[in-house]
C-alpha cells in the first residue's frame, strides 16, 4: 500500500469521485485511475481547457528528444540489493514525471527519453523483504523486483484503443531497452518472460493477481504489433541485444 496514494484516493472520496470496489486502499487500479481521470477532466472544464473532442487517433508523436545513445543510469541510482526481475510500466499520467509518478518507480523515462530518479531506492525492494518506503509499483510483486516506468497514456483506454493525449514514444520505448539492459547487468538478471515483464504480464507469467492492468500491451507509435506478451517478447529482445 502506498500512503501518497491512500491520501489522494481520500481527497476524491471526499470531492464525490466513486472508488465503489476499493476504496482507498493505497493501490493504483484501473478504479483510481478512473477516478483520478475524472477529477481532472473536471478541473479542464472548469478551468474552460477542454480539448476537441477525444477520438481513437492520438496526437502527433513528438520528434525531439534529448540524446540517449550514451545515457547511463548513475552509480548512486543501483545500489547493492538482492534483485531478481524488473517490471515496466507506464504511468498513465502525462510524459514529464509528476511527484506522485517518482513515488511509485525507481527509474522513469519521459517523453524525449530523459532519465528521472524515483523517490525509492532500489535496496529498499531488496529480498528477502522490502523496507518501509520501498517502490510499490505492482501489486504483491515488489520485493525483489524494481518498478521502471514510461511516462505517459494519461486517458488512455484499452478498448476501442486510445492512447490518450499523452502518448508513450518511440523514443522513450527505444530508452527502455537501455535502462533494463543496464539494471540487468548490474544486478546479474537473466532475461526471460519472469524477470523482465511489463506490468500486463505479471498475472499471466508469474500468477500474480492484477487489478486490469494492460499496461504495457499496446504501442500508440505501432500497430503493428499488440498483446502483452508479444510486446514483451519484442521488449526483452531489445534487451538481450544490448547484452
Amino acid at each position: 500500500m502506498n500512503s501518497i496514494l491512500q491520501k489522494t484516493q481520500k481527497r476524491l472520496l471526499t470531492l464525490g469521485f466513486s472508488l465503489p470496489t476499493y476504496g482507498a486502499d493505497g493501490d493504483y487500479g484501473k478504479e483510481a485511475d478512473d477516478a483520478l481521470n475524472s477529477a481532472l477532466d473536471e478541473l479542464e472544464r472548469l478551468r474552460g481547457l477542454a480539448a476537441t473532442p477525444r477520438t481513437s487517433l492520438p496526437p502527433p508523436v513528438p520528434t525531439t528528444s534529448i540524446d540517449t545513445r550514451e545515457q547511463t543510469i548513475p552509480a548512486p541510482w543501483m545500489p547493492n540489493a538482492k534483485i531478481t526481475g524488473i517490471v515496466f510500466h507506464w504511468t498513465a499520467g502525462q510524459n514529464k514525471a509528476s511527484d506522485l509518478d517518482r513515488s511509485h518507480y525507481h527509474v522513469l523515462i519521459e517523453g524525449n527519453g530523459k532519465h528521472v530518479r524515483g523517490v525509492p531506492s532500489i535496496d529498499l525492494n531488496s529480498l528477502p523483504k522490502a523496507k518501509a518506503g520501498y517502490a510499490a509499483h505492482t501489486l504483491n510483486c515488489n520485493t525483489g523486483f524494481i518498478g521502471v516506468s514510461l511516462c505517459g497514456m494519461a486517458g488512455a483506454v484499452e478498448s476501442p484503443f486510445s492512447a490518450g493525449k499523452q502518448p508513450i514514444t518511440r523514443v522513450q520505448w527505444d530508452e527502455l531497452s537501455n535502462v533494463l539492459a543496464q539494471l540487468c547487468k548490474r544486478y546479474s538478471i537473466k532475461v526471460s518472460r519472469k524477470t523482465v515483464l511489463s506490468h500486463a504480464e505479471v498475472q499471466t507469467n508469474l500468477g500474480i493477481k492484477q487489478k486490469g492492468k494492460w499496461d504495457i500491451a499496446r504501442l500508440p507509435f505501432d500497430a503493428s504489433i499488440q498483446g502483452a506478451v508479444a510486446i514483451g517478447d519484442q521488449m526483452r529482445a531489445m534487451v538481450q541485444s544490448k547484452l
